[in-house]
């Protein structure tokens, strides 16, 4: 069985030049696609595959309910960026994230992120299994 959340949840991604504007930097929106793959690899690595949560009995996918965004540096071309991904709180329906992006040891974006479970077009309840996964030991 996989471990429960105990620390920062850590992806690689390098900046191609579909990832940027005219001038070479890092376009916004590519940032938001960045942390989605990041929240993407958590639940990976907690065990559970989204394709199954997606194709089970009831149907279950995850949306961003609220995003705050806190751009402090920018990226450009071939950068090799670190998005850490750390679960904070996970309860009923939502989980609430905190993700960074990092160039190095510089943080260029910082999020706070609440996701909702979904199926149906309702909020559902995040399964047990993965919500016990998801909760920080302290």
């Amino acid at each position: 069985m996989p471990a429960t959340m105990t620390k920062t949840h850590q992806i690689t991604v390098r900046v191609y030049y579909e990832d940027t504007d005219f001038s070479g930097v890092v376009y916004h929106a590519s940032y938001l696609r960045f942390m989605e793959r990041g929240r993407t690899e958590l639940i990976r690595a907690l065990g559970v595959e989204q394709r199954e949560l997606f194709d089970g009995e009831t149907a279950l996918g995850f949306a961003v309910r609220k995003m705050t965004i806190d751009f402090l540096r920018a990226a450009v071309m071939d950068d090799l960026l670190t998005i850490e991904t750390r679960s904070v709180e996970a309860r009923g329906a939502t989980m609430d994230l905190e993700q960074r992006v990092l160039r190095g040891e510089e943080v260029l974006i910082t999020a706070q992120v609440k996701v909702a479970c979904v199926g149906g077009g309702r909020a559902r309840r995040i399964p047990d299994g993965l919500r016990k996964r998801l909760m920080l030991d302290d």
